[in-house]
């Protein structure tokens, strides 16, 4: 890690709640020591609490390993800094050839940093190994329409689709799944140690891998072979130093030890740092959301349980949504860094909705227990319902144990839940949840694109993302259907049907939308504002 010079204490850029905007405009880069601290084209130290799972694009779908492999992978197509579009980025072109034929052109000359050639057949390398591989904790998903990919030249990919005119398709290109890949150094069929990736030197974006220490950090180097879409990157070295506790995180802001901290500060650290001559709290809107999960096996009278009863454990779920306060959760725990979410998709998107807000609760967005209790006795259910509650700290930050305690009280004030509380870390957390270890358990989503059916297709299509064993075969429907509707007002019918069809099956119940909340340092002469080191936490809107 680069150090400020004696007497001279560099400005901080923290970020929390991030968004592809907050870190174009932070990346970033403090005070400037004229030596191996930030410069033209010096160093940027990142501090984060977020976690990495694995390297691997096959085996990882959360924030932390996509921060890492938005820095060093390629993209067929990516997002451009204030644009919610994509566009091609290693690609010459990409385009649609016929209803189920999406073909996609190479640049020439495109090499990984071990020197192989990049070439078609590491794309189709790529995106057939993620469905082969198919991990419980990857993004293969996302390629739920994908029938093949074929290689015909060196320079020209062509994928196959199951259904015509998917209107997600190319965004799901820039997405988790999108990342290729070196053939040469990736197992076809299990995923990749993270050692042998950065051994391998397997790296043709931005910036490749200098040296690693998982979880701990990451010396990332610019490539200078980078041909894509977002350009020469404009600092020679990002340090990406990993923190187990926000207190930490926050005291080397504001001592000036790092140049930015991203993911994540707590809303009464944020408050704190609007304190700090030193740094700049920037809000705006985001795209994160925040719900719970439940297991449709082991959730209460769940499929595998003893007492299996499908009509009772609905009324679980409809008198858990009954009793949750998330005006009292925004306020008490985010003090209002985060907003109520009554539906699915978030506010801000096309064809959201407040599907859940009439239907359960008061109707106006507010508890009701007399109505959960109604809920449960016309069920024959008995109270209380004893309910295994699965949350994490590490990776959704320190408020998570505030606003699972803030749960646990509104299920159990009237007496109708006995919860039982648990925190698990989180590299167990994520292979737990996918092996029925958890009845209800805690998740947040940060999109992997600026369309409402990135809220849709994870969680509730068939073999969905969340496996919690849900699968309703009219949503299922609805989903192919909006991704390949071309007509807008049609689409947007689709889509709102969905939200209503969930709000009454209640696999999941949404709690919170984020805000983007930025730390920005102040503009020192000799710093750089590097867009190019890039986390794409995609917010509602990129521009």
């Amino acid at each position: 890690m680069s150090s400020p010079r004696s007497g001279f204490r560099k400005s901080a850029v923290a970020l929390a709640g991030l968004s592809i905007t907050a870190l174009a405009l932070a990346g970033c880069a403090a005070g400037n020591d004229g030596g191996s601290s930030s410069g033209a084209s010096g160093t940027i130290v990142i501090g984060t609490t977020d976690k990495v799972t694995t390297l691997d694009p096959a085996g990882s779908y959360d924030n932390g390993s996509f921060a890492v492999m938005n820095q060093v992978f390629p993209f067929l197509l990516n997002t451009p800094y204030n644009s919610p579009d994509v566009e091609p980025d290693i690609a010459e072109s990409a385009e649609f050839t016929s209803p189920t034929e999406y073909t996609v052109k190479l640049k020439k000359g495109l090499k990984w940093a071990n020197g192989n050639d990049l070439t078609s057949s590491d794309v189709k390398f790529s995106f057939d190994r993620q469905l082969a591989i198919a991990d419980d904790n990857g993004p293969s998903s996302l390629l739920s329409n994908l029938e093949k990919t074929d290689a015909p030249d060196d320079l020209t990919v062509v994928f196959t689709l199951k259904t015509e005119n998917d209107q997600t398709f190319p965004q799901v290109l820039s997405s988790p799944v999108g990342p290729i890949v070196d053939e040469d150094v990736f197992s076809a069929t299990e995923v990749t140690p993270d050692n042998d990736i950065v051994k391998g030197k397997a790296f043709a974006g931005q910036y490749t891998i200098d040296s690693y220490k998982f979880n701990e950090l990451i010396s990332y180097k610019k490539y200078a072979d980078y041909q894509g879409l977002l350009g020469e990157a404009k600092n020679d070295t990002v340090n990406v130093k990993y923190y187990t506790d926000e207190s930490n995180l926050k005291l080397d802001v504001k001592q000036g030890n790092i140049d930015v901290a991203s993911r994540s500060l707590s809303a009464t650290d944020i408050e704190d740092l609007k304190k700090d001559k030193n740094v700049k709290v920037v809000d705006g809107p985001g795209g994160e959301i925040r719900y719970f999960v439940f297991n449709f096996d082991t959730m209460p009278y769940g499929a595998t349980t003893a007492d299996a009863d499908p009509a009772k454990a609905l009324a679980v779920r409809q008198a858990a949504a009954d009793l949750i306060d998330r005006a009292a959760i925004a306020k008490d725990v985010y003090k209002d860094t985060y907003t109520p979410l009554y539906s699915y998709v978030p506010a801000g998107l096309t064809g959201a909705t407040e599907s859940l807000k009439g239907l359960y609760g008061d109707g106006d967005g507010g508890p009701d227990a007399a109505k959960a209790k109604e809920t449960l006795e016309a069920a024959g259910v008995t109270v209380p319902v004893a309910l295994n509650l699965q949350y994490n700290g590490d990776h959704y930050g320190s408020g998570s144990g505030d606003e699972y305690a803030l749960i646990k009280d509104q299920l159990e004030a009237d007496g109708l839940f006995t919860v039982n509380l648990q925190q698990t870390e989180w590299v167990q957390y994520s292979k737990d949840r996918t092996t029925d270890v958890y009845p209800a358990y805690q998740l947040g989503w940060f999109p992997d694109y600026s369309d409402a059916d990135n809220y849709l297709t994870p969680f509730f299509a068939t073999d969905n993302f969340l496996a919690n064993h849900y699968d309703n075969p009219a949503v299922n429907d609805l989903i192919n259907q909006q991704r390949s509707t071309t007509d807008a007002d049609a689409r947007t019918k689709l889509i709102e049907q969905i939200q209503d069809a969930e709000a009454a099956d209640l696999s999941t119940i949404p709690l919170l939308q984020g805000a983007q909340v930025a730390v920005v340092g102040k503009d020192i002469s000799g710093t750089v504002l590097d867009a190019s080191f890039k986390f794409r936490y995609a917010p509602i809107t990129k521009g």
